[in-house]
């Protein structure tokens, strides 16, 4: 299951989400997404976890709830939507 985890600090690291995820199960992976430019992170990440029912118990129990300083946003991630390119002339 792939979690969208949103509202995040700034400073919020992959191992602090992993910290966060791991009492409700095996966590596969943890993604913060940074930004290009600046090697910052955006604010929202992405976790994946192996079994369903701890990905869902998870969701359940940190949507709303605070790290470092945000409550967090946690619900299932929805897939990627494309979006047109962008045709730049130079």
């Amino acid at each position: 299951m792939k979690i969208y985890v949103g509202n995040l600090s700034y400073t919020t690291s992959e191992e602090d989400i992993r910290t966060a995820f791991s009492p409700f199960g095996a966590v596969d992976s943890v993604d913060v997404i940074m930004d290009r430019g600046t090697g910052r992170s955006k604010g929202f990440g992405f976790v994946e976890m192996s079994v369903d029912a701890e990905g869902q118990a998870a969701i359940d129990a940190l949507n709303g709830k605070e790290l470092d300083g945000r409550s967090l946003n946690v619900n299932v991630a929805r897939p990627r939507e494309e979006r047109p390119q962008s045709s730049s002339r130079y």
